[in-house]
């Protein structure tokens, strides 16, 4: 069973000639042939090419060849990164034959460390939602309750890492997408700071919010994929030309004199008393760990899903346009003129989020209400930056609930503003561009609740620091229930055999 295992110890396990890349891969397909059916987290598969990739790093380790840290090691990639020769969806119907024609700068870099892509990950179509369920391919699921979601819009990234069917995963994060379905099961997801990694062959959402960043099943693999994917791309006008420091050097699990602030803002009504409870004691935790717990304010946090809710859906409505049905993608069977082709193109290929989102963002950019309400949204967007840039000249670190509630059932009737309302802690970090990670902290009710670190601007380094201090002392990896009634059917056909 070496999918329980994670990157860095199958790493020392290729690199000590205990495993073969080959037997790795066809572990993880063996897994995934088993649980597909259950979580839904995929929508291609790349067993041929993976296995051909797995190749090529048996035949390096043979000639005695050192390897790369990620060397070997199977990764996702969610769907809405294009990748050279595969369809790249969005999990959407209007691009539900695009076949990529070149590789995002994150694909490129992975297949650079000799990772081996296995997979694209479901999604919320064009990464619109916190569920899954607007996908046009398939609902996913939470490996720890298969009748709730595994959250979004990176929930197939989610399921796949959580349920173990890879090892490592990269989502996108525009509101919290990375870092909500992490979360909810159970794993380690790190938002960058915006610029930090690039977006080039990444399908836009809102540009000036979008983040691709790694989800994996402990800090330091999370580190070692960050390490890959990020620094400066000439591709990418909003990368940042900064050093990239190796994020895995500094986990020491000493974190002693680390000042950690506390906001009250984020210990709302609405959050899940039990919820609340598990990041109480995780504070304690890290007072019992040598930090010190510093009380903060960020006055603004309350504006800032009314404001995400205004400039994001405006950068959709723009970035959208581009899906038409004239170069590329989907277009409408009949139609009557240009004009025409276009309403019924669009009609049907996008889903009813999508629709919903491109309408708002319209909307509020148009003649009349530009300076009511996208001109005020920038405006209280720079008052929630500057609270957390005042916040972080008093700490090292801002410590938070991840979500307000644990994973929801599939058939829960949400509002879609009951369902904006899920980003509520995990907004204000993309409106200001830091960075933030998301660690597994305890259970509620069976399922998983994780706390969030938020740190400086493109100082990934301490919270990733605290975060792997917090997981070494308190969290215990565990697999997720599913697990239980696999091995059933498993023991069941050897006994019949």
């Amino acid at each position: 069973m070496l999918y329980k295992h994670t990157a860095t110890e199958l790493s020392t396990m290729l690199k000590a000639k205990k495993i073969t890349a080959v037997e790795l891969i066809n572990d993880i397909f063996d897994r995934i042939e088993k649980t597909e059916s259950k979580l839904g987290s995929f929508t291609l598969l790349k067993k041929e090419s993976a296995l051909e990739e797995a190749k090529k790093v048996d035949e390096k380790i043979a000639r005695g060849e050192e390897l790369l840290p990620l060397e070997g090691i199977p990764v996702a990639i969610k769907d809405n990164m294009v990748s050279k020769g595969d369809l790249t969806t969005s999990a959407s119907k209007i691009l539900a034959n695009y076949e990529g024609i070149y590789d995002a700068t994150v694909v490129k870099r992975l297949k650079e460390a000799g990772a081996i892509i296995i997979a694209k990950t479901n999604m919320d179509e064009f990464a619109m939602g916190s569920t899954t369920k607007s996908s046009y391919i398939q609902e996913s699921k939470n490996p720890w309750d298969l009748e709730r979601t595994p959250g979004g819009s990176s929930g197939g990234a989610a399921s796949s890492v959580g349920g173990y069917q890879v090892t490592l995963s990269l989502g996108s994060d525009t509101g919290g997408s990375i870092r909500q379905p992490a979360a909810f099961c159970g794993i380690v997801g790190l938002k960058p700071t915006y610029g930090r990694v690039s977006r080039y062959g990444l399908m836009a959402f809102a540009s000036s919010l979008d983040q691709i960043g790694p989800m994996g099943r402990s800090v330091e693999d999370v580190a070692a994929l960050f390490n890959v994917i990020g620094g400066y791309d000439e591709m990418d006008a909003t990368s940042m030309e900064l050093e990239m420091p190796d994020f895995t050097a500094n986990l020491d699990g000493n974190i002693k004199g680390m000042k950690i602030g506390i906001p009250k803002e984020y210990f709302i009504d609405g959050l899940n008393p039990k919820i609340k409870k598990v990041t109480e004691d995780a504070i304690e935790n890290f007072k019992k760990l040598g930090a010190e717990i510093v009380p903060i304010s960020l006055p603004n946090t309350e504006f800032a899903p009314a404001t995400y809710y205004i400039i994001a859906p405006a950068e959709a409505s723009s970035n959208l346009a581009r899906f038409d049905g004239v170069r590329y993608g989907y277009r409408a069977g009949s139609y009557n003129g240009i004009e025409d082709m276009y309403i019924k193109t669009r009609s049907e290929g996008f889903g009813p989020e999508v629709k919903r989102r491109i309408m708002i963002g319209t909307y509020v950019l148009s003649a009349g209400y530009y300076d009511a309400y996208y001109k005020k949204a920038q405006k209280v967007r720079r008052l929630i930056k500057n609270d957390f840039e005042k916040a972080f000249n008093e700490v090292d670190v801002i410590l938070t609930p991840a979500t307000p509630g644990t994973s929801f059932k599939l058939t829960d009737k949400k509002t879609p503003v009951e369902l904006y309302l899920e980003d509520i802690f995990t907004i204000p970090a993309n409106l200001s561009g830091i960075p933030g990670l998301v660690i597994p902290a305890g259970k509620v009710d069976n399922l998983p609740v994780g706390i969030q670190l938020l740190g400086k601007a493109f100082d990934e380094a301490t919270i990733l620091k605290a975060g792997d201090a917090y997981e070494k002392a308190y969290t215990k990896m565990e697999i997720p229930e599913f697990e239980a009634s696999v091995n059933k059917v498993r023991d069941i056909k050897k006994s019949v055999k």
